[in-house]
Protein backbone atom coordinates (compact mmCIF):
# COMPACT_ATOMS: atom_id res chain seq x y z
CA UNK A 1 0.00 0.00 0.00
CA UNK A 2 1.40 3.41 -1.03
CA UNK A 3 2.10 5.82 1.76
CA UNK A 4 1.65 9.54 1.20
CA UNK A 5 4.69 11.69 1.91
CA UNK A 6 3.79 14.80 3.87
CA UNK A 7 6.94 16.66 2.70
CA UNK A 8 6.26 19.41 0.15
CA UNK A 9 7.66 18.90 -3.33
CA UNK A 10 10.40 21.20 -4.55
CA UNK A 11 8.32 21.69 -7.65
CA UNK A 12 5.72 24.08 -6.30
CA UNK A 13 3.76 26.74 -8.09
CA UNK A 14 3.95 30.22 -6.61
CA UNK A 15 1.09 32.62 -6.88
CA UNK A 16 1.57 35.15 -9.62
CA UNK A 17 1.19 38.91 -9.35
CA UNK A 18 -2.43 39.85 -9.60
CA UNK A 19 -3.10 41.67 -12.85
CA UNK A 20 -5.24 44.81 -12.91
CA UNK A 21 -8.78 44.24 -14.10
CA UNK A 22 -8.46 47.06 -16.63
CA UNK A 23 -5.76 49.27 -18.09
CA UNK A 24 -5.71 52.75 -16.65
CA UNK A 25 -6.18 55.00 -19.68
CA UNK A 26 -5.62 57.99 -17.44
CA UNK A 27 -2.11 56.77 -16.50
CA UNK A 28 -1.22 56.15 -20.15
CA UNK A 29 -2.43 59.61 -21.13
CA UNK A 30 -0.33 61.22 -18.39
CA UNK A 31 2.75 59.24 -19.52
CA UNK A 32 2.25 60.27 -23.15
CA UNK A 33 1.75 63.88 -22.09
CA UNK A 34 5.06 63.81 -20.19
CA UNK A 35 6.84 62.42 -23.26
CA UNK A 36 5.34 65.02 -25.55
CA UNK A 37 6.02 67.88 -23.16
CA UNK A 38 8.59 70.21 -24.67
CA UNK A 39 11.81 70.66 -22.73
CA UNK A 40 12.13 74.09 -21.15
CA UNK A 41 15.14 75.59 -22.95
CA UNK A 42 15.97 78.20 -20.30
CA UNK A 43 15.81 75.58 -17.54
CA UNK A 44 18.02 73.19 -19.54
CA UNK A 45 20.68 75.88 -20.13
CA UNK A 46 20.69 76.68 -16.40
CA UNK A 47 21.07 73.01 -15.48
CA UNK A 48 23.89 72.50 -18.01
CA UNK A 49 25.84 75.51 -16.73
CA UNK A 50 25.48 74.14 -13.19
CA UNK A 51 27.21 70.91 -14.20
CA UNK A 52 24.16 68.63 -14.62
CA UNK A 53 25.28 65.71 -16.82
CA UNK A 54 21.69 64.53 -17.42
CA UNK A 55 20.82 67.97 -18.80
CA UNK A 56 24.01 67.86 -20.90
CA UNK A 57 22.90 64.53 -22.43
CA UNK A 58 19.45 65.98 -23.16
CA UNK A 59 21.01 69.02 -24.82
CA UNK A 60 23.25 66.88 -27.06
CA UNK A 61 20.24 64.70 -27.97
CA UNK A 62 18.44 67.84 -29.18
CA UNK A 63 21.53 68.81 -31.23
CA UNK A 64 21.62 65.36 -32.87
CA UNK A 65 17.85 65.21 -33.51
CA UNK A 66 16.53 65.56 -37.07
CA UNK A 67 13.26 67.05 -35.78
CA UNK A 68 12.94 70.68 -36.93
CA UNK A 69 11.42 71.78 -33.58
CA UNK A 70 14.39 70.24 -31.78
CA UNK A 71 16.75 72.03 -34.19
CA UNK A 72 15.34 75.41 -33.15
CA UNK A 73 15.67 74.51 -29.46
CA UNK A 74 19.22 73.24 -29.97
CA UNK A 75 20.26 76.58 -31.51
CA UNK A 76 18.83 78.42 -28.48
CA UNK A 77 20.70 76.11 -26.09
CA UNK A 78 24.01 76.52 -27.96
CA UNK A 79 23.61 80.30 -27.95
CA UNK A 80 22.77 80.25 -24.23
CA UNK A 81 25.81 78.09 -23.42
CA UNK A 82 28.27 80.04 -25.62
CA UNK A 83 29.23 82.64 -22.95
CA UNK A 84 30.28 79.76 -20.64
CA UNK A 85 32.31 77.89 -23.30
CA UNK A 86 35.87 78.13 -24.70
CA UNK A 87 37.56 77.37 -21.37
CA UNK A 88 39.02 73.97 -22.22
CA UNK A 89 41.74 72.17 -24.13
CA UNK A 90 40.26 70.21 -27.05
CA UNK A 91 42.19 67.10 -28.09
CA UNK A 92 41.50 65.04 -31.22
CA UNK A 93 42.52 61.37 -31.09
CA UNK A 94 42.77 59.17 -34.16
CA UNK A 95 44.46 55.99 -35.34
CA UNK A 96 43.92 52.88 -37.39
CA UNK A 97 41.28 50.37 -36.20
CA UNK A 98 42.75 48.07 -33.55
CA UNK A 99 45.30 50.61 -32.33
CA UNK A 100 43.57 50.72 -28.95
CA UNK A 101 41.93 54.15 -29.02
CA UNK A 102 39.24 53.33 -26.45
CA UNK A 103 41.72 51.69 -24.05
CA UNK A 104 44.07 54.64 -24.45
CA UNK A 105 41.29 57.18 -23.85
CA UNK A 106 40.19 55.37 -20.70
CA UNK A 107 43.75 55.28 -19.33
CA UNK A 108 44.41 58.89 -20.35
CA UNK A 109 41.02 60.05 -19.04
CA UNK A 110 41.57 58.38 -15.65
CA UNK A 111 44.95 60.13 -15.36
CA UNK A 112 43.32 63.50 -16.02
CA UNK A 113 40.46 62.97 -13.55
CA UNK A 114 43.00 61.90 -10.90
CA UNK A 115 44.60 65.33 -11.46
CA UNK A 116 41.25 66.99 -10.70
CA UNK A 117 40.28 67.65 -14.32
CA UNK A 118 36.81 67.15 -15.78
CA UNK A 119 36.94 65.08 -18.98
CA UNK A 120 34.32 64.81 -21.73
CA UNK A 121 34.77 62.15 -24.41
CA UNK A 122 32.90 62.66 -27.68
CA UNK A 123 33.33 59.55 -29.79
CA UNK A 124 32.17 59.32 -33.40
CA UNK A 125 31.14 55.67 -33.77
CA UNK A 126 31.27 54.07 -37.24
CA UNK A 127 27.90 53.19 -38.78
CA UNK A 128 27.28 50.37 -41.23
CA UNK A 129 26.82 51.71 -44.76
CA UNK A 130 24.43 48.81 -45.44
CA UNK A 131 22.24 48.49 -42.32
CA UNK A 132 22.86 52.08 -41.09
CA UNK A 133 23.32 50.54 -37.62
CA UNK A 134 26.00 51.50 -35.12
CA UNK A 135 27.39 49.61 -32.14
CA UNK A 136 28.07 52.71 -30.00
CA UNK A 137 30.24 50.50 -27.82
CA UNK A 138 32.61 53.10 -26.36
CA UNK A 139 30.79 53.17 -23.03
CA UNK A 140 31.16 49.39 -22.66
CA UNK A 141 34.87 49.56 -23.57
CA UNK A 142 35.56 52.33 -21.01
CA UNK A 143 34.06 50.63 -17.96
CA UNK A 144 36.11 52.52 -15.35
CA UNK A 145 35.96 55.95 -16.96
CA UNK A 146 32.19 55.81 -17.48
CA UNK A 147 31.75 55.39 -13.69
CA UNK A 148 34.00 58.37 -12.94
CA UNK A 149 32.08 61.33 -11.53
CA UNK A 150 34.37 63.77 -13.36
CA UNK A 151 33.97 62.11 -16.77
CA UNK A 152 31.27 62.19 -19.45
CA UNK A 153 31.24 59.85 -22.46
CA UNK A 154 28.99 60.42 -25.44
CA UNK A 155 29.20 58.20 -28.54
CA UNK A 156 27.53 59.44 -31.74
CA UNK A 157 26.81 57.34 -34.83
CA UNK A 158 28.57 58.68 -37.92
CA UNK A 159 25.71 57.64 -40.22
CA UNK A 160 25.89 58.73 -43.86
CA UNK A 161 26.79 62.38 -43.28
CA UNK A 162 30.21 62.63 -41.70
CA UNK A 163 30.14 66.41 -42.10
CA UNK A 164 26.83 66.61 -40.27
CA UNK A 165 28.11 64.51 -37.38
CA UNK A 166 31.29 66.59 -37.21
CA UNK A 167 29.20 69.79 -36.99
CA UNK A 168 27.05 68.28 -34.24
CA UNK A 169 30.18 67.18 -32.38
CA UNK A 170 31.51 70.74 -32.70
CA UNK A 171 28.28 72.06 -31.17
CA UNK A 172 28.36 69.40 -28.44
CA UNK A 173 31.82 70.66 -27.42
CA UNK A 174 30.25 74.04 -26.55
CA UNK A 175 27.70 72.35 -24.26
CA UNK A 176 30.39 70.21 -22.58
CA UNK A 177 32.53 73.28 -21.89
CA UNK A 178 29.51 75.16 -20.50
CA UNK A 179 28.89 72.15 -18.24
CA UNK A 180 32.36 72.62 -16.72
CA UNK A 181 34.43 70.07 -18.61
CA UNK A 182 37.93 71.50 -19.06
CA UNK A 183 39.36 68.70 -21.23
CA UNK A 184 37.47 67.54 -24.32
CA UNK A 185 38.61 64.36 -26.10
CA UNK A 186 37.22 63.80 -29.61
CA UNK A 187 37.74 60.25 -30.87
CA UNK A 188 37.40 59.66 -34.62
CA UNK A 189 36.21 56.60 -36.56
CA UNK A 190 39.75 55.90 -37.75
CA UNK A 191 42.26 57.02 -40.35
CA UNK A 192 40.34 58.64 -43.20
CA UNK A 193 38.41 61.77 -44.15
CA UNK A 194 37.06 62.26 -40.61
CA UNK A 195 40.47 63.51 -39.48
CA UNK A 196 40.18 66.75 -41.48
CA UNK A 197 36.81 67.51 -39.87
CA UNK A 198 38.06 66.70 -36.37
CA UNK A 199 41.24 68.74 -36.77
CA UNK A 200 39.05 71.74 -37.54
CA UNK A 201 37.47 71.60 -34.06
CA UNK A 202 40.39 70.69 -31.75
CA UNK A 203 43.48 72.44 -30.40
CA UNK A 204 45.80 69.41 -30.34
CA UNK A 205 45.75 66.46 -32.75
CA UNK A 206 47.05 63.11 -31.49
CA UNK A 207 47.82 60.22 -33.84
CA UNK A 208 47.96 56.75 -32.27
CA UNK A 209 49.84 54.04 -34.10
CA UNK A 210 51.18 50.52 -33.64
CA UNK A 211 54.67 49.13 -34.09
CA UNK A 212 55.30 45.82 -35.82
CA UNK A 213 52.16 45.96 -37.96
CA UNK A 214 53.99 46.19 -41.28
CA UNK A 215 55.64 49.27 -42.74
CA UNK A 216 54.44 51.92 -40.28
CA UNK A 217 55.27 54.92 -42.42
CA UNK A 218 53.64 53.48 -45.55
CA UNK A 219 50.47 52.69 -43.63
CA UNK A 220 49.79 56.30 -42.64
CA UNK A 221 48.78 58.95 -45.16
CA UNK A 222 51.13 61.93 -45.41
CA UNK A 223 48.23 64.33 -44.82
CA UNK A 224 47.39 62.80 -41.43
CA UNK A 225 51.05 62.82 -40.40
CA UNK A 226 51.19 66.53 -41.27
CA UNK A 227 48.12 67.20 -39.14
CA UNK A 228 49.51 65.38 -36.09
CA UNK A 229 50.93 67.41 -33.20
CA UNK A 230 52.11 64.18 -31.59
CA UNK A 231 52.51 60.58 -32.76
CA UNK A 232 52.08 58.00 -30.01
CA UNK A 233 53.16 54.37 -30.46
CA UNK A 234 50.66 52.41 -28.37
CA UNK A 235 50.97 48.85 -27.03
CA UNK A 236 54.66 49.38 -26.21
CA UNK A 237 54.77 46.46 -23.79
CA UNK A 238 56.15 42.92 -23.53
CA UNK A 239 57.97 41.74 -26.63
CA UNK A 240 56.75 44.80 -28.50
CA UNK A 241 58.89 47.33 -26.56
CA UNK A 242 61.91 47.06 -28.88
CA UNK A 243 59.73 47.42 -32.02
CA UNK A 244 57.99 50.44 -30.48
CA UNK A 245 61.30 52.22 -29.88
CA UNK A 246 62.43 51.44 -33.44
CA UNK A 247 59.15 52.86 -34.77
CA UNK A 248 59.68 55.98 -32.62
CA UNK A 249 63.06 56.59 -34.32
CA UNK A 250 61.48 56.10 -37.77
CA UNK A 251 58.70 58.59 -37.02
CA UNK A 252 61.11 61.17 -35.63
CA UNK A 253 63.14 60.99 -38.85
CA UNK A 254 59.99 61.24 -40.99
CA UNK A 255 58.54 64.21 -39.09
CA UNK A 256 61.72 66.23 -39.62
CA UNK A 257 61.06 66.07 -43.39
CA UNK A 258 57.78 67.96 -43.04
CA UNK A 259 57.65 71.77 -43.23
CA UNK A 260 57.50 73.87 -40.05
CA UNK A 261 54.00 74.12 -38.58
CA UNK A 262 52.32 77.57 -38.43
CA UNK A 263 51.99 77.04 -34.67
CA UNK A 264 55.78 77.01 -34.29
CA UNK A 265 55.43 73.60 -32.64
CA UNK A 266 57.67 70.65 -33.52
CA UNK A 267 55.59 67.42 -33.38
CA UNK A 268 56.73 64.93 -30.73
CA UNK A 269 56.88 61.14 -30.87
CA UNK A 270 56.35 59.02 -27.76
CA UNK A 271 55.53 55.46 -26.75
CA UNK A 272 52.99 54.17 -24.25
CA UNK A 273 51.08 51.13 -23.06
CA UNK A 274 47.47 51.93 -22.27
CA UNK A 275 46.97 48.48 -20.73
CA UNK A 276 49.99 48.74 -18.41
CA UNK A 277 49.37 52.47 -17.89
CA UNK A 278 52.94 53.44 -18.81
CA UNK A 279 53.97 56.53 -20.76
CA UNK A 280 50.52 58.15 -20.31
CA UNK A 281 51.60 61.06 -18.09
CA UNK A 282 54.36 61.94 -20.61
CA UNK A 283 51.66 62.51 -23.25
CA UNK A 284 49.89 65.04 -21.01
CA UNK A 285 53.29 66.77 -20.52
CA UNK A 286 53.62 67.08 -24.32
CA UNK A 287 50.10 68.59 -24.60
CA UNK A 288 50.89 71.04 -21.76
CA UNK A 289 54.10 72.14 -23.55
CA UNK A 290 52.13 72.68 -26.76
CA UNK A 291 49.42 74.71 -24.98
CA UNK A 292 51.99 76.91 -23.23
CA UNK A 293 53.86 77.63 -26.49
CA UNK A 294 50.78 78.33 -28.64
CA UNK A 295 49.16 80.57 -26.03
CA UNK A 296 52.37 82.59 -25.71
CA UNK A 297 52.70 83.10 -29.49
CA UNK A 298 48.89 83.68 -29.79
CA UNK A 299 48.44 80.82 -32.26
CA UNK A 300 46.01 79.07 -29.85
CA UNK A 301 43.42 81.87 -29.88
CA UNK A 302 43.92 82.74 -33.57
CA UNK A 303 43.39 79.10 -34.53
CA UNK A 304 40.07 79.00 -32.65
CA UNK A 305 38.92 82.14 -34.46
CA UNK A 306 39.78 80.50 -37.81
CA UNK A 307 37.87 77.38 -36.77
CA UNK A 308 34.78 79.46 -35.97
CA UNK A 309 34.91 80.96 -39.47
CA UNK A 310 35.41 77.49 -40.99
CA UNK A 311 32.28 76.14 -39.24
CA UNK A 312 30.27 79.17 -40.33
CA UNK A 313 31.00 78.33 -43.99
CA UNK A 314 30.61 74.57 -43.46
CA UNK A 315 27.18 75.06 -41.89
CA UNK A 316 26.09 77.26 -44.81
CA UNK A 317 27.32 74.64 -47.31
CA UNK A 318 25.54 71.83 -45.47
CA UNK A 319 22.25 73.74 -45.29
CA UNK A 320 22.41 74.68 -48.99
CA UNK A 321 22.89 71.01 -49.90
CA UNK A 322 20.00 69.92 -47.65
CA UNK A 323 17.74 72.61 -49.10
CA UNK A 324 18.68 71.61 -52.65
CA UNK A 325 18.09 67.87 -52.29
CA UNK A 326 14.88 68.34 -50.28
CA UNK A 327 13.38 70.66 -52.90
CA UNK A 328 10.28 68.90 -54.36
CA UNK A 329 11.06 69.88 -57.99
CA UNK A 330 14.71 68.82 -57.62
CA UNK A 331 13.58 65.41 -56.35
CA UNK A 332 11.20 65.08 -59.28
CA UNK A 333 13.77 66.14 -61.90
CA UNK A 334 16.42 63.84 -60.44
CA UNK A 335 14.07 60.86 -60.91
CA UNK A 336 13.24 61.99 -64.46
CA UNK A 337 16.85 62.54 -65.53
CA UNK A 338 18.58 59.70 -63.71
CA UNK A 339 17.43 57.00 -66.13
CA UNK A 340 18.34 59.09 -69.18
CA UNK A 341 21.86 59.60 -67.76
CA UNK A 342 22.23 55.89 -66.96
CA UNK A 343 21.22 54.95 -70.53
CA UNK A 344 23.60 57.58 -72.00
CA UNK A 345 20.65 59.43 -73.56
CA UNK A 346 21.70 62.58 -71.70
CA UNK A 347 25.12 63.59 -70.40
CA UNK A 348 25.54 63.94 -66.59
CA UNK A 349 26.68 67.54 -67.14
CA UNK A 350 23.63 68.52 -69.20
CA UNK A 351 21.28 66.87 -66.68
CA UNK A 352 23.00 68.65 -63.76
CA UNK A 353 22.81 72.00 -65.60
CA UNK A 354 19.05 71.52 -66.21
CA UNK A 355 18.34 70.73 -62.56
CA UNK A 356 20.51 73.58 -61.24
CA UNK A 357 19.00 76.03 -63.72
CA UNK A 358 15.50 75.07 -62.56
CA UNK A 359 16.48 75.30 -58.87
CA UNK A 360 18.08 78.75 -59.06
CA UNK A 361 15.28 80.17 -61.19
CA UNK A 362 12.67 78.79 -58.77
CA UNK A 363 14.49 80.31 -55.78
CA UNK A 364 14.99 83.78 -57.32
Amino acid sequence: MLQHNNHKSALTENEGIEQPTSTSLDSISKFQARRKKQINTTELIERITKGDKVALSQGITLIESLNQNHHTQAEEIIQGCLPFANKSIRIGITGVPGVGKSTFIESFGKLLTSMGKKVAVLAIDPSSSITKGSILGDKTRMEDLVKDENAFIRPSASGESLGGVARKTRESIILCEACGFDTILVETVGVGQSETAVQSMVDFFLLLNLAGAGDELQGIKRGIMEMADAVIINKADGENIKKAHMAKLDYNRALHLFPQKPSGWTPKVSTCSAIQNTGISEIWDIITQYTTLTKENEYFDNRRKEQNQYWLLETINENILMNFYNHPKVKEMLIQNRKAVQNSELSPFAAAHKILHMYFNTND
